[in-house]
C-alpha cells in the first residue's frame, strides 16, 4: 500500500475543520439545552428554542462528515478508536437523537411540553458530557495490539476523561449564553448575560484545568509544550486565552452582542490549537500517526475530489441559512 504524505495531512486537516465546525455550529445549541431548566416557563424558554430552530438539525452534518471522513481517510484509527470508545460514542448518538425528537415534539404536545423540555435538557447534556468524556479517553491514550484496540470495556471511564465531559458541558453552556445575547432582546438577553459571566469563569477555569492536567498524562505532552524552543510558540496559547477572556469580560460590561458569542469561540478555537499541539501527528496517541493509519493514495484521491465539491456546497448552504434566519427571534412557536 502506498500512503501519500501530503495527502494524508489534507485529510487530517479536513477531518479536523469538520470536527471543529461542529463544535461551533452544535455546540451553542447544545448549549440552549443544558441552560433550558434555568429559563422561565413561557417567553424565555420559546425565545431560546427559537433561537436554534431554523438551524439545528444541519449544525450535525459536520459530525457526520468528521465521523464519515475518519472511517474513510483513515480506516486503521478507525478501528481501534471505535472500539475502544464505544459506550461514550453510543451514549452521545442516543442523546442526539432524545433531544431532537424532544425539540420537535415540546411544541406538537403541548400537553405533555414540561415532559419533553426535560427531556431537551437530557439528551443536551448527555451528548454534551459524552463528547467531553470521548475527547478525553482519546487523549489520555487508547491501548494498541498490534493494529487493534487492546484494552477492555471501560478503559474509557477515568478521572480525567469525567473532567473533559463536565468542561466541555460547560463550555457549550457559555456558547448558549452568548448566542442568546446575540438573538434575543429584553429579560431572555438579560438572563444570558448574567448566565454568560458565571459560565466564563467556569469555562476558563475548566481549560486551565484540562491543560494542566493533560500535561501529566504523557511525558511526550510536556515535551510538546514546555521543551524549549518549541516553547516560544506554544506559550502563545496561553497568553491568547487571557487576551480572549480579557475582551470576554469587556464585551460583557460593555453590553456587546455578537462580540461575546465570537470571543467564546475564540476560546474554542484556541483550545482545538492546544489539542492540535498535544496530538499530532498521532491521531491515537501516542501509537498511530496520521500516515499509519490513512487509507491508500487512491482512496483518499478519490474522496477528496467528493470533498472538494461537497464540502464547499454544505458552506454555502449553511452560511445562507444562518443569513436568511439573522435577526432577533420572537416567541411564536416553531413549526
Amino acid at each position: 500500500m502506498y500512503v501519500n504524505t501530503d495527502l494524508a495531512t489534507i485529510w487530517a486537516g479536513i477531518i479536523a475543520f469538520a470536527i471543529f465546525a461542529y463544535i461551533v455550529m452544535d455546540g451553542f445549541d447544545l448549549g440552549i439545552g443544558i441552560l433550558f431548566p434555568v429559563f422561565g416557563v413561557g417567553e424565555e424558554r420559546d425565545q431560546a428554542m427559537n433561537s436554534i430552530a431554523p438551524v439545528w438539525d444541519g449544525n450535525e452534518t459536520w459530525l457526520v462528515l468528521g465521523g464519515g471522513g475518519l472511517f474513510a481517510a483513515f480506516p486503521l484509527a478507525y478501528a481501534i478508536i471505535m472500539p475502544a470508545l464505544y459506550p461514550p460514542i453510543i451514549a452521545m448518538l442516543l442523546g442526539l437523537v432524545f433531544r431532537g425528537v424532544a425539540f420537535e415534539a415540546r411544541w406538537r404536545d403541548p400537553g405533555h411540553r414540561r415532559w419533553w423540555d426535560l427531556a431537551f435538557t437530557l439528551g443536551s447534556v448527555v451528548a454534551a458530557f459524552a463528547q467531553g468524556v470521548t475527547l478525553g479517553a482519546l487523549l489520555q491514550g487508547v491501548e494498541v495490539d498490534g493494529r487493534a484496540y487492546g484494552g477492555g470495556w471501560l478503559d474509557w471511564f477515568t478521572p480525567f476523561s469525567m473532567l473533559t465531559g463536565v468542561s466541555l458541558v460547560a463550555g457549550y453552556a457559555l456558547l448558549g449564553a452568548t448566542w442568546l445575547i446575540w438573538k434575543t432582546e429584553g429579560g431572555t438577553q438579560a438572563h444570558a448575560y448574567r448566565l454568560a459571566a458565571r459560565f466564563g469563569v467556569i469555562t476558563l477555569a475548566a481549560i486551565a484545568a484540562v491543560s494542566a492536567s493533560t500535561l501529566t498524562l504523557e511525558y511526550a505532552y510536556y515535551q510538546r509544550w514546555l521543551a524549549y524552543p518549541g516553547i516560544l510558540l506554544t506559550a502563545q496559547v496561553p497568553l491568547l486565552v487571557g487576551i480572549f477572556a480579557f475582551a470576554f469580560y469587556r464585551s460583557l460590561k460593555k453590553q456587546r452582542e455578537a462580540r461575546p458569542f465570537l470571543l467564546a469561540l475564540g476560546l474554542f478555537a484556541l483550545s482545538f490549537v492546544g489539542l492540535g499541539i498535544s496530538m499530532f501527528p498521532y491521531i491515537v496517541p501516542d501509537s498511530v500517526t496520521i500516515w499509519q493509519a490513512a487509507a491508500p493514495e487512491s482512496s483518499q484521491l478519490f474522496m477528496l475530489a467528493g470533498a472538494a465539491v461537497l464540502v464547499p456546497v454544505i458552506l454555502i448552504y449553511t452560511g445562507w441559512a444562518y443569513w436568511v434566519f439573522r435577526g432577533k427571534v420572537g416567541t411564536e412557536g416553531y413549526h
